[in-house]
């Protein structure tokens, strides 16, 4: 995906899923769902073992979330990944978003061919300061 599409998935997205989610707040998921709270986005945590995180209701995956979801936010191994592009195709979330260190290209081959737009292996905290200052 270019610095253009990116810019545009991130301009027009309110509703961001995070798979992984963990309430620790030493965890990077926490932190980078964090600052996307501060930034307005609307955060839903997805991990079956937590209850609530930052304050949101935790749902135990993509498929559960009752709601429209813009991105769907990946911290999980990449061996995860395939689990998580069945319930964005479900879902038919309009973005899968894998962590920086979180590569399946197989995955990402699937959700692109279903039509859902792709960025692997980028942090979302530092490409939406980057392209969004």
């Amino acid at each position: 995906m270019s610095d253009r599409e990116m810019a545009q998935v991130l301009r027009s997205a309110k509703t961001i899923a995070v798979v992984g989610l963990s309430s620790n707040p030493l965890r990077a998921s926490n932190g980078v769902s964090r600052f996307l709270q501060r930034q307005g986005f609307r955060i839903i945590p997805v991990n079956p073992n937590e209850r609530e995180v930052l304050g949101e209701r935790a749902y135990p995956s993509v498929k559960d979330v009752p709601d429209e979801i813009d991105i769907v936010n990946v911290f999980r191994r990449p061996s995860g990944v395939p689990e998580v592009v069945d319930d964005v195709l479900q879902k038919r979330a309009r973005c899968l978003w894998m962590q920086e260190g979180v590569i399946n290209e197989a995955a990402a081959r699937r959700a692109e061919a279903a039509g859902i737009p792709v960025v692997m292996d980028r942090c979302i905290l530092k490409e939406l300061a980057r392209l969004l200052p």
